[in-house]
């Protein structure tokens, strides 16, 4: 059996599309259809070479999609034959297989990982993936791989914001957007959204932002100042990726238990400033790793959440290509030029 997929050789370089032979499944192993595939910045970044030395090339990449079962290994009980599924890099319940080795028609071997989403059909570890109704749209479904449960649940699981919290988002992209769309569930005000581009801050303000500050037109914290009556915010979360986003973000929570979550990376080795007076004021800051999510738990949260009419997943796509354009996809994200979640379509 053979599936398509994009690889990436050499850093810094585009994508090819290969034909690649699928192995034989493992116990733990799912075979699934890809549908649909959400284009992270953390693919970006291992793209160009940001996360350090790759030692795995060739690879496949990916890791936030939606897709149908086509076989399951020995030992697979979560999900059968015919499911819709959500597959998502955060770990949930299942066996977890690490890897996977596809081949060439030269006998060449192409790496992957437990996770792989810009194919049209993968072999995923099962506790990668998350059964999802029958009903649930899989484009919409997409967005819970990566975007929703990161950003949403640094909202709801790391911060836990309430009624009447002061929140603001520095960069507007799928995690950004989905921590504003949160926060305005939750009746968070203000919810401030920080970004460069004009048509990011307006899809931010269309999913729930109260306030919007561009940085090429004013100085970001003065603002925040200014909006909050000097105080600073209850929370600030960091999703541009920014050594000076996140330093930001840091200044602009308030003090007496002000907290900033680091959502964004930076390249491998660089490194942010911060003055360890204001953390002896009181302010906090931590990281998340996916919002703390509980996928198998969260996922179907945020579906019933979505089906209510409280979620705007559908807001949140903005671009979609084939598979055969992802290097245009990724093209477009690296300049910014894209405004919330851009999806592959494998169909």
């Amino acid at each position: 059996m053979k599936t398509k997929a994009a690889v990436l050789y050499a850093i810094n370089k585009p994508l090819k599309i290969e034909e690649l032979t699928i192995p034989d499944l493992k116990s733990g192993q799912v075979l699934v259809k890809i549908v649909y595939s959400g284009i992270c910045r953390s693919q970006l970044n291992e793209i160009q070479g940001l996360k350090g030395q790759d030692n795995y090339l060739p690879h496949t990449l990916g890791h936030e999609g939606s897709g149908i079962v086509e076989a399951i290994g020995e030992g697979v009980s979560k999900v059968n034959q015919g499911d819709r599924v959500v597959l998502t890099w955060i770990k949930g319940e299942g066996a977890d297989v690490p890897s996977v080795l596809y081949k060439k028609a030269d006998g060449s071997i192409v790496n992957s990982g437990a996770i792989s989403t810009f194919m049209s059909k993968a072999v995923i570890s099962e506790n990668r993936l998350v059964k999802i109704p029958s009903e649930m749209p899989l484009r919409e479904a997409a967005l819970l791989g990566c975007a929703i449960p990161t950003g949403a649940g640094i909202v709801l699981n790391n911060l836990k914001v309430q009624s009447g919290n002061s929140v603001v988002i520095f960069g507007v992209g799928g995690i950004g957007l989905s921590a504003v769309m949160a926060a305005s569930l939750m009746e968070a005000t203000p919810v401030i959204a920080v970004d460069v581009f004009d048509y990011k801050l307006k899809l931010a303000r269309d999913v729930g932002a109260t306030h919007l500050i561009n940085v090429s037109q004013e100085e970001p914290l003065e603002t925040i100042m200014r909006i909050t009556g000097g105080r600073g915010v209850d929370y600030a979360i960091e999703a541009a990726g920014r050594r000076e986003t996140m330093e930001n973000a840091f200044r602009a929570v308030r003090d007496s238990g002000g907290m900033c979550v680091l959502a964004g990376n930076l390249s491998q080795g660089e490194r942010i400033s911060i003055d360890p007076f204001d953390l002896i004021k009181g302010k906090q800051i931590i990281g998340t790793w996916g919002g703390e999510t509980d996928p198998d738990k969260d996922i179907l949260k945020y579906i019933h959440l979505y089906q209510a009419g409280k979620l705007k997943l559908d807001e949140l796509i903005t671009d979609t290509f084939s598979l055969d354009e992802i290097n245009k996809a990724i093209d477009m994200m690296s300049k910014g030029q894209n405004v919330g979640r851009c999806l592959i379509d494998s169909f």
